[in-house]
């Protein structure tokens, strides 16, 4: 393991990094404009922080690695490290999965102005069908994907089985499957392909023809 990574995980962890402990640096350094390192050093422990200052950061930075973190490690066992992998993989990513498809489903419920409800197990396996939308007696299917599956090096293979089941679902149901693509924009996950929106409602439109 990285020495830096271990020094800076642990600077990041206990906040010595912050400016209540080493001063508003970025500030600093563009007040004093250092023609070279030597001047900025001299700047910063005469106007922002004593070099004392600094070393006792250190030494209290060696307290929380060689006593709180060792103590950490040394608890970590076996089984820790595969729980921890194992929950990772499949619990958080499914959760993330399923909050991500929430989240667009609201928004396009929002943007159609029509009821959107969760697909019964049969459809999701068998029509690959995440969402529907209810037309009289007709039914239009939902799915969503996040951009970076969509783009996948595979994505041509997903795109085969897609369109062969989501023509199965049109053939029974009547109505046509769309793929909505979301993306991170931010902390929010957002529509990637909004055109789809107005294929959705003239879609709609068809089926109460």
């Amino acid at each position: 393991m990285s020495k830096e990574w271990l020094l800076n995980a642990a600077t990041n962890r206990f906040q010595f990094n912050f400016k209540r402990n080493v001063g508003a640096v970025a500030e600093a350094i563009r007040q004093c404009s250092p023609h070279d390192q030597k001047e900025w050093e001299a700047y910063y422990f005469a106007e922002v922080r004593s070099r004392e200052h600094i070393e006792e950061l250190g030494r209290r930075l060696y307290v929380k690695l060689s006593e709180v973190i060792q103590a950490e490690l040394n608890s970590i066992t076996e089984q820790d490290c595969i729980d921890y992998l194992l929950n990772l993989v499949i619990n958080r990513t499914f959760d993330g999965y399923e909050t991500e498809k929430t989240t667009i489903y609201e928004q396009l419920e929002g943007l159609i102005g029509t009821k959107i409800e969760p697909a019964p197990d049969k459809w999701d396996r068998g029509f690959n069908v995440d969402f529907f939308i209810r037309v009289g007696e007709k039914f239009i299917g939902l799915q969503i994907k996040p951009v970076t599956f969509a783009n996948a090096q595979q994505a041509h293979l997903w795109q085969d089985v897609q369109d062969n089941s989501h023509q199965k679902f049109q053939a029974q149901y009547g109505g046509k499957v769309f793929t909505v693509v979301s993306h991170k924009q931010g902390d929010k996950k957002v529509i990637a392909n909004p055109e789809i929106i107005e294929q959705i409602i003239d879609e709609i439109k068809r089926l109460h023809l």
